[in-house]
């Protein structure tokens, strides 16, 4: 509630002052000036259709990665809207820490195109859930505030709570991926209450940044568990497999 809140003021103050960019220049778009946006790497075709990871035009035949091909994730296909860099990291840093909730509109309009494939298949849209603690902590789940826009967007009903984070695991930051993947082993499922949300429905799963995969693939798993059709994602920015930058 309070971040919505806050985006209503927000929004009513824009009518009275032209809203300014994050750098202090007017804004084209969700806080962006021009400069900022070009900076943004966004993704396009040729990609992985497993991962989502931009490949090159030689090998744009093969539909997924050498990796998704030797190791299937739980998520049956995932899409990023751009790269994470210098550039898109700030951007989501300040969503995530800086109380930059304005910033979840203008990432809902980036999965809105990078994942169009993947909302045209969905019945639902569900955000990755955060612990309790991380939400009295933030005051919201960054992951969330993606989701609800976007699914108001493609008119798809949205499940904030057909999954849950049933333990507080510890920053992903800086672990390796078999560290990421014991981090969040069995942190997640769906209540026995929720089951009926997630029975034979196609989820979309909507997260912030991709690095391994394995926070996606512990909610793949619990939704599956829970009878769920399929599970894809859709992540904001993708860490590229040169990058050994800890988020």
């Amino acid at each position: 509630m309070v971040p919505r809140l806050r985006g209503l003021g927000r929004g009513m103050l824009d009518l009275i002052l032209p809203p300014a960019s994050l750098q202090g220049q007017t804004a084209l778009t969700g806080g962006l000036d021009a400069a900022a946006f070009n900076k943004v790497t966004f993704i396009d075709d040729p990609v992985c259709d497993g991962c989502g990871l931009a490949m090159p035009y030689v090998d744009a035949a093969a539909e997924r990665c050498p990796a998704c091909q030797a190791k299937p994730k739980a998520f049956v296909r995932a899409r990023a809207a751009c790269v994470y860099d210098e550039h898109s990291r700030d951007l989501v840093l300040m969503l995530k820490h800086a109380d930059r909730t304005e910033l979840a509109g203008l990432f809902a309009r980036w999965l809105s195109r990078a994942a169009v494939d993947l909302l045209d298949e969905a019945d639902v849209i569900a955000p990755v859930p955060a612990h309790r603690s991380r939400i009295l902590s933030r005051r919201y789940n960054q992951a969330a505030e993606i989701a609800r826009p976007l699914a108001r967007m493609a008119g798809r009903p949205y499940l904030p709570d057909a999954l849950v984070r049933r333990r507080d695991t510890a920053s992903q930051g800086g672990k390796s991926a078999t560290g990421r993947r014991r981090n969040v082993a069995a942190a997640f499922l769906v209540p026995p209450a929720r089951r009926r949300l997630v029975e034979g429905r196609r989820i979309l799963l909507v997260d912030d940044v991709l690095t391994t995969g394995a926070t996606a693939e512990g909610c793949a798993r619990a939704l599956l568990a829970a009878s769920a059709a399929s599970v894809t994602l859709s992540v904001v920015a993708r860490v590229t497999e040169m990058q050994a930058r800890p988020i």
